[in-house]
Protein backbone atom coordinates (compact mmCIF):
# COMPACT_ATOMS: atom_id res chain seq x y z
CA UNK A 1 0.00 0.00 0.00
CA UNK A 2 2.74 2.34 1.13
CA UNK A 3 4.61 1.52 -2.43
CA UNK A 4 1.31 2.21 -4.59
CA UNK A 5 0.78 5.26 -2.42
CA UNK A 6 4.39 6.52 -3.71
CA UNK A 7 4.17 5.60 -7.48
CA UNK A 8 0.17 7.65 -7.71
CA UNK A 9 2.52 10.27 -5.65
CA UNK A 10 4.99 10.09 -8.88
CA UNK A 11 2.11 9.53 -11.71
CA UNK A 12 1.05 13.06 -10.29
CA UNK A 13 4.66 14.20 -11.22
CA UNK A 14 4.09 13.59 -14.82
CA UNK A 15 1.77 17.05 -14.95
CA UNK A 16 1.93 20.74 -14.17
CA UNK A 17 6.04 20.72 -14.98
CA UNK A 18 7.54 23.39 -17.51
CA UNK A 19 11.70 23.44 -17.47
CA UNK A 20 12.97 25.76 -19.49
CA UNK A 21 17.01 24.33 -20.97
CA UNK A 22 17.36 27.95 -22.07
CA UNK A 23 16.80 31.72 -21.31
CA UNK A 24 15.71 34.65 -23.27
CA UNK A 25 17.36 37.84 -22.19
CA UNK A 26 15.75 41.39 -23.83
CA UNK A 27 19.04 44.02 -24.38
CA UNK A 28 17.29 47.06 -25.12
CA UNK A 29 20.67 48.95 -26.45
CA UNK A 30 20.73 49.78 -30.31
CA UNK A 31 23.62 46.97 -31.92
CA UNK A 32 23.44 46.13 -35.67
CA UNK A 33 22.97 42.83 -35.88
CA UNK A 34 26.60 42.10 -36.05
CA UNK A 35 27.39 43.84 -33.11
CA UNK A 36 24.44 42.44 -31.34
CA UNK A 37 25.95 38.73 -32.15
CA UNK A 38 29.07 39.56 -30.59
CA UNK A 39 27.35 41.29 -27.43
CA UNK A 40 25.27 37.99 -27.03
CA UNK A 41 28.35 35.53 -27.74
CA UNK A 42 30.65 37.44 -24.90
CA UNK A 43 27.93 37.72 -21.89
CA UNK A 44 25.15 34.78 -23.04
CA UNK A 45 25.64 32.33 -25.51
CA UNK A 46 24.28 33.43 -28.54
CA UNK A 47 21.60 35.61 -30.14
CA UNK A 48 18.07 34.06 -29.52
CA UNK A 49 17.38 31.02 -31.73
CA UNK A 50 13.83 29.88 -31.99
CA UNK A 51 12.57 26.63 -32.24
CA UNK A 52 8.71 26.21 -31.72
CA UNK A 53 5.90 28.04 -30.85
CA UNK A 54 6.55 28.06 -27.44
CA UNK A 55 9.82 29.75 -28.19
CA UNK A 56 7.80 32.48 -30.03
CA UNK A 57 5.49 33.12 -26.64
CA UNK A 58 7.67 33.45 -24.53
CA UNK A 59 9.52 36.33 -26.38
CA UNK A 60 5.99 37.54 -27.07
CA UNK A 61 5.31 37.72 -23.21
CA UNK A 62 8.45 39.90 -22.75
CA UNK A 63 8.00 43.56 -22.03
CA UNK A 64 9.42 44.71 -24.91
CA UNK A 65 9.13 42.43 -28.53
CA UNK A 66 8.90 44.93 -31.68
CA UNK A 67 11.89 45.60 -33.68
CA UNK A 68 14.54 43.45 -31.90
CA UNK A 69 16.92 41.31 -33.23
CA UNK A 70 16.38 37.37 -33.08
CA UNK A 71 19.28 35.50 -34.14
CA UNK A 72 18.67 34.67 -38.01
CA UNK A 73 20.11 35.66 -41.10
CA UNK A 74 19.93 34.97 -44.83
CA UNK A 75 22.19 33.01 -46.34
CA UNK A 76 23.70 32.62 -50.06
CA UNK A 77 20.90 31.68 -52.14
CA UNK A 78 22.92 29.78 -54.58
CA UNK A 79 24.40 27.97 -51.82
CA UNK A 80 20.86 26.80 -50.66
CA UNK A 81 20.65 22.73 -51.06
CA UNK A 82 17.80 21.95 -48.13
CA UNK A 83 14.84 21.25 -47.75
CA UNK A 84 12.82 21.47 -44.34
CA UNK A 85 9.20 20.59 -42.94
CA UNK A 86 7.04 23.39 -41.62
CA UNK A 87 5.88 21.24 -38.56
CA UNK A 88 8.62 21.24 -35.74
CA UNK A 89 10.48 18.03 -35.28
CA UNK A 90 9.59 16.99 -38.58
CA UNK A 91 12.42 16.05 -41.02
CA UNK A 92 12.83 15.63 -44.38
CA UNK A 93 15.05 12.57 -45.59
CA UNK A 94 15.52 12.38 -49.56
CA UNK A 95 16.68 9.92 -51.28
CA UNK A 96 18.79 9.73 -54.70
CA UNK A 97 15.63 9.12 -56.44
CA UNK A 98 12.73 10.45 -54.01
CA UNK A 99 9.15 9.21 -55.58
CA UNK A 100 7.11 12.09 -53.79
CA UNK A 101 8.77 14.89 -56.51
CA UNK A 102 7.41 14.94 -60.70
CA UNK A 103 10.09 14.16 -62.74
CA UNK A 104 13.08 16.69 -63.20
CA UNK A 105 11.98 18.75 -59.41
CA UNK A 106 12.84 20.17 -57.79
CA UNK A 107 14.03 22.67 -60.28
CA UNK A 108 13.87 25.91 -58.94
CA UNK A 109 13.08 26.81 -62.35
CA UNK A 110 10.74 30.28 -61.97
CA UNK A 111 12.61 33.78 -63.30
CA UNK A 112 12.58 34.15 -59.18
CA UNK A 113 13.53 31.74 -56.41
CA UNK A 114 10.92 28.37 -56.42
CA UNK A 115 11.08 27.98 -52.52
CA UNK A 116 7.95 26.30 -51.66
CA UNK A 117 6.03 23.29 -52.23
CA UNK A 118 2.43 22.22 -54.21
CA UNK A 119 0.93 18.76 -54.41
CA UNK A 120 -0.68 18.32 -57.05
CA UNK A 121 -1.59 15.33 -60.02
CA UNK A 122 -0.73 11.87 -58.59
CA UNK A 123 -0.03 13.51 -55.00
CA UNK A 124 3.87 14.00 -56.85
CA UNK A 125 4.94 17.40 -55.63
CA UNK A 126 6.56 20.60 -57.31
CA UNK A 127 8.27 23.77 -56.16
CA UNK A 128 6.96 26.98 -56.81
CA UNK A 129 7.43 30.40 -56.20
CA UNK A 130 6.01 30.90 -52.53
CA UNK A 131 4.15 34.51 -53.12
CA UNK A 132 3.36 35.05 -56.82
CA UNK A 133 0.28 32.46 -57.25
CA UNK A 134 -2.16 32.22 -54.38
CA UNK A 135 -3.00 28.71 -53.50
CA UNK A 136 -5.63 26.46 -51.61
CA UNK A 137 -3.82 24.26 -48.70
CA UNK A 138 -4.09 21.57 -46.40
CA UNK A 139 -3.50 22.11 -42.82
CA UNK A 140 -2.35 19.69 -39.91
CA UNK A 141 -4.32 19.25 -36.71
CA UNK A 142 -1.99 17.18 -34.11
CA UNK A 143 -5.25 16.74 -31.61
CA UNK A 144 -8.96 15.23 -32.42
CA UNK A 145 -10.18 12.89 -34.68
CA UNK A 146 -9.59 14.77 -37.56
CA UNK A 147 -5.90 15.32 -38.54
CA UNK A 148 -5.76 17.20 -42.19
CA UNK A 149 -8.22 19.97 -43.77
CA UNK A 150 -8.45 21.35 -46.98
CA UNK A 151 -8.90 25.21 -46.84
CA UNK A 152 -10.23 26.28 -50.11
CA UNK A 153 -9.29 29.60 -49.89
CA UNK A 154 -5.94 30.47 -51.37
CA UNK A 155 -3.33 32.26 -49.95
CA UNK A 156 0.45 32.61 -50.34
CA UNK A 157 2.69 30.06 -48.53
CA UNK A 158 3.44 32.88 -45.82
CA UNK A 159 -0.44 33.01 -45.24
CA UNK A 160 -1.06 29.91 -45.74
CA UNK A 161 1.30 28.47 -42.82
CA UNK A 162 -0.23 31.15 -40.40
CA UNK A 163 -3.55 30.33 -40.71
CA UNK A 164 -2.62 26.77 -40.49
CA UNK A 165 -0.93 27.22 -36.92
CA UNK A 166 -3.25 29.89 -35.65
CA UNK A 167 -6.34 27.72 -36.13
CA UNK A 168 -4.82 24.00 -36.34
CA UNK A 169 -1.34 22.91 -35.66
CA UNK A 170 0.86 23.78 -38.70
CA UNK A 171 0.96 23.15 -42.61
CA UNK A 172 0.70 19.39 -43.34
CA UNK A 173 3.89 17.90 -42.91
CA UNK A 174 6.03 14.86 -42.94
CA UNK A 175 3.85 13.04 -45.48
CA UNK A 176 6.82 10.65 -47.27
CA UNK A 177 6.74 7.41 -47.19
CA UNK A 178 10.69 7.12 -46.31
CA UNK A 179 10.78 6.38 -42.82
CA UNK A 180 9.54 2.07 -41.62
CA UNK A 181 9.20 3.29 -38.33
CA UNK A 182 4.70 2.81 -38.09
CA UNK A 183 5.01 6.74 -39.84
CA UNK A 184 3.67 4.68 -42.67
CA UNK A 185 -0.01 4.70 -40.77
CA UNK A 186 -0.30 8.88 -40.71
CA UNK A 187 0.97 9.27 -44.57
CA UNK A 188 -1.44 6.60 -45.51
CA UNK A 189 -4.24 8.55 -43.51
CA UNK A 190 -3.34 11.81 -45.22
CA UNK A 191 -3.48 9.87 -48.71
CA UNK A 192 -6.61 8.66 -47.57
CA UNK A 193 -8.06 11.95 -46.82
CA UNK A 194 -7.15 13.49 -49.77
CA UNK A 195 -8.59 11.12 -51.79
CA UNK A 196 -12.32 11.54 -50.20
CA UNK A 197 -12.00 14.82 -50.55
CA UNK A 198 -12.00 14.55 -54.03
CA UNK A 199 -8.85 17.17 -54.29
CA UNK A 200 -6.00 15.44 -55.87
CA UNK A 201 -6.10 17.36 -59.34
CA UNK A 202 -6.10 20.25 -57.32
CA UNK A 203 -2.85 22.62 -56.87
CA UNK A 204 -2.10 22.30 -53.11
CA UNK A 205 0.19 24.40 -50.91
CA UNK A 206 2.10 21.82 -47.99
CA UNK A 207 4.71 22.50 -45.32
CA UNK A 208 7.62 22.10 -47.23
CA UNK A 209 10.36 24.60 -48.05
CA UNK A 210 13.61 25.14 -48.96
CA UNK A 211 15.92 26.61 -46.23
CA UNK A 212 17.57 30.15 -47.39
CA UNK A 213 18.06 31.20 -43.84
CA UNK A 214 20.22 29.75 -40.73
CA UNK A 215 20.87 30.59 -37.34
CA UNK A 216 23.89 32.45 -35.50
CA UNK A 217 24.35 29.79 -33.34
CA UNK A 218 24.52 27.18 -36.31
CA UNK A 219 21.71 24.70 -34.83
CA UNK A 220 19.03 23.87 -37.92
CA UNK A 221 15.72 24.55 -36.03
CA UNK A 222 13.41 24.85 -39.57
CA UNK A 223 11.05 26.84 -37.62
CA UNK A 224 9.90 29.75 -38.93
CA UNK A 225 7.27 32.95 -37.81
CA UNK A 226 7.29 35.40 -40.37
CA UNK A 227 4.60 37.98 -40.69
CA UNK A 228 3.10 37.74 -44.35
CA UNK A 229 1.74 41.12 -43.54
CA UNK A 230 5.50 42.61 -42.66
CA UNK A 231 8.17 40.44 -43.73
CA UNK A 232 10.39 42.17 -46.53
CA UNK A 233 12.08 39.90 -49.28
CA UNK A 234 14.24 42.21 -50.51
CA UNK A 235 18.02 41.86 -50.98
CA UNK A 236 18.94 44.36 -48.79
CA UNK A 237 17.31 43.24 -46.02
CA UNK A 238 18.98 39.38 -44.60
CA UNK A 239 18.32 40.21 -40.78
CA UNK A 240 15.20 38.71 -39.12
CA UNK A 241 13.59 40.76 -35.69
CA UNK A 242 10.35 40.94 -33.97
CA UNK A 243 7.69 42.79 -34.41
CA UNK A 244 4.48 43.91 -32.36
CA UNK A 245 2.40 40.60 -32.90
CA UNK A 246 5.09 38.42 -32.07
CA UNK A 247 5.95 37.12 -35.50
CA UNK A 248 8.68 38.20 -37.46
CA UNK A 249 9.65 40.34 -40.25
CA UNK A 250 13.18 41.17 -42.25
CA UNK A 251 15.64 44.12 -42.24
CA UNK A 252 18.89 46.05 -42.62
CA UNK A 253 21.40 44.46 -40.91
CA UNK A 254 23.58 47.54 -40.31
CA UNK A 255 20.16 49.11 -38.91
CA UNK A 256 20.64 49.52 -34.95
CA UNK A 257 17.96 47.94 -32.54
CA UNK A 258 17.72 46.32 -29.49
CA UNK A 259 17.77 42.53 -29.42
CA UNK A 260 17.08 39.64 -27.97
CA UNK A 261 20.14 37.00 -26.56
CA UNK A 262 19.78 33.50 -24.87
CA UNK A 263 21.60 31.76 -22.49
CA UNK A 264 21.83 27.88 -22.61
CA UNK A 265 21.16 25.83 -19.45
CA UNK A 266 23.09 22.39 -20.85
CA UNK A 267 26.19 21.63 -21.87
CA UNK A 268 28.00 18.42 -23.16
CA UNK A 269 30.92 17.13 -21.34
CA UNK A 270 32.69 15.34 -23.20
CA UNK A 271 34.38 12.80 -21.04
CA UNK A 272 33.68 9.43 -21.02
CA UNK A 273 32.31 8.19 -17.42
CA UNK A 274 29.93 5.80 -16.10
CA UNK A 275 26.05 6.78 -15.50
CA UNK A 276 26.76 7.52 -11.56
CA UNK A 277 30.47 9.17 -12.48
CA UNK A 278 27.91 11.90 -14.69
CA UNK A 279 25.38 12.03 -11.87
CA UNK A 280 28.60 13.29 -9.38
CA UNK A 281 30.30 15.48 -11.91
CA UNK A 282 27.11 17.24 -12.77
CA UNK A 283 26.06 17.86 -9.83
CA UNK A 284 29.35 19.06 -8.28
CA UNK A 285 29.87 21.07 -11.65
CA UNK A 286 26.53 22.38 -12.49
CA UNK A 287 23.29 21.68 -11.44
CA UNK A 288 22.35 17.63 -12.87
CA UNK A 289 21.74 15.22 -15.73
CA UNK A 290 19.52 16.59 -18.03
CA UNK A 291 15.74 15.61 -17.87
CA UNK A 292 14.06 15.82 -20.78
CA UNK A 293 9.84 15.90 -19.82
CA UNK A 294 8.47 17.08 -23.25
CA UNK A 295 9.53 16.97 -26.81
CA UNK A 296 10.41 20.94 -26.65
CA UNK A 297 13.25 19.69 -24.85
CA UNK A 298 14.01 16.55 -26.93
CA UNK A 299 14.99 18.84 -29.92
CA UNK A 300 17.05 21.34 -27.67
CA UNK A 301 19.16 18.03 -26.22
CA UNK A 302 19.34 16.53 -29.50
CA UNK A 303 21.27 19.17 -30.74
CA UNK A 304 24.17 19.00 -28.24
CA UNK A 305 24.11 15.46 -28.66
CA UNK A 306 24.89 15.68 -32.47
CA UNK A 307 27.99 16.88 -30.90
CA UNK A 308 29.68 13.85 -28.94
CA UNK A 309 32.41 12.08 -29.85
CA UNK A 310 31.03 9.07 -28.91
CA UNK A 311 28.11 6.68 -30.30
CA UNK A 312 25.68 7.98 -27.00
CA UNK A 313 25.28 10.29 -24.33
CA UNK A 314 24.55 9.68 -20.77
CA UNK A 315 20.62 11.33 -20.00
CA UNK A 316 19.39 11.67 -16.29
CA UNK A 317 17.17 8.51 -16.43
CA UNK A 318 17.78 5.11 -14.64
CA UNK A 319 15.17 2.04 -14.10
CA UNK A 320 14.17 1.00 -10.48
CA UNK A 321 13.84 -2.62 -10.27
CA UNK A 322 11.82 -2.21 -7.06
CA UNK A 323 8.90 -0.18 -8.56
CA UNK A 324 9.39 -1.42 -11.65
CA UNK A 325 9.51 2.23 -13.09
CA UNK A 326 12.05 4.63 -15.20
CA UNK A 327 12.59 7.66 -13.08
CA UNK A 328 14.30 11.20 -14.34
CA UNK A 329 16.94 12.47 -11.65
CA UNK A 330 14.73 15.61 -10.91
CA UNK A 331 12.20 13.04 -9.68
CA UNK A 332 9.79 12.98 -12.42
CA UNK A 333 8.70 9.55 -14.08
CA UNK A 334 9.61 9.03 -17.49
CA UNK A 335 6.27 10.44 -18.92
CA UNK A 336 7.16 11.79 -22.67
CA UNK A 337 10.06 9.37 -24.09
CA UNK A 338 11.38 9.18 -27.28
CA UNK A 339 12.46 5.36 -27.43
CA UNK A 340 14.33 3.65 -29.81
CA UNK A 341 11.77 0.96 -31.40
CA UNK A 342 12.29 -2.47 -29.34
CA UNK A 343 15.18 -0.44 -27.22
CA UNK A 344 13.86 -0.67 -23.86
CA UNK A 345 15.51 -2.96 -21.93
CA UNK A 346 13.99 -2.65 -18.01
CA UNK A 347 16.43 -4.68 -16.17
CA UNK A 348 18.34 -3.32 -12.83
CA UNK A 349 21.90 -1.35 -13.45
CA UNK A 350 20.22 0.22 -16.79
CA UNK A 351 20.32 3.55 -17.63
CA UNK A 352 18.84 5.95 -20.23
CA UNK A 353 20.90 7.38 -22.90
CA UNK A 354 20.72 9.38 -26.05
CA UNK A 355 22.21 8.56 -29.67
CA UNK A 356 22.97 11.46 -31.74
CA UNK A 357 19.86 11.17 -33.83
CA UNK A 358 18.22 11.77 -30.64
CA UNK A 359 16.16 8.12 -29.90
CA UNK A 360 16.57 6.68 -26.41
CA UNK A 361 18.59 3.43 -25.56
CA UNK A 362 19.33 1.28 -22.30
CA UNK A 363 22.80 0.75 -21.10
CA UNK A 364 24.30 -0.81 -18.59
CA UNK A 365 25.21 1.76 -16.28
CA UNK A 366 28.63 0.53 -15.72
CA UNK A 367 29.47 1.49 -19.36
CA UNK A 368 31.10 4.90 -20.19
CA UNK A 369 29.88 7.41 -22.44
CA UNK A 370 30.03 11.38 -22.70
CA UNK A 371 26.65 13.24 -21.01
CA UNK A 372 24.84 16.35 -20.98
CA UNK A 373 24.47 18.35 -17.87
CA UNK A 374 21.74 20.57 -16.60
CA UNK A 375 22.89 23.73 -15.64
Amino acid sequence: MQWSLFVLFLMGQCSFFTCHLYEYHFIPEGKTWDEAQSYCREHFTDLATVSDMRDVERLTNSSQTTGAWIGLRSINEKMIKEWRWSLPGEKYNPTECDPEWLPNEPNNGGVDPENCVVIKTSQKWYDDHCSRTPKRFICYNETGPQKYFLIDEPKNWLEAQSYCRENHTDLVSGITHIRSDGFKERVDEFKKRVQDKGIIHKVLWIGLFREIWSWSDGKNFSFRHWDPDSFKDEASKTCAMTTSNGKWSSDNCMDPKPFYCYDDKVILINESKTWDEALTYCRENHHDLVSITDSHQQRWVEKRAKMTDTEFVWLGMRYTCTLDLWFWVNDRLVCYHNWAQDNMDEQCGMAGVMERDGEWYTKADSEKFHFICAK
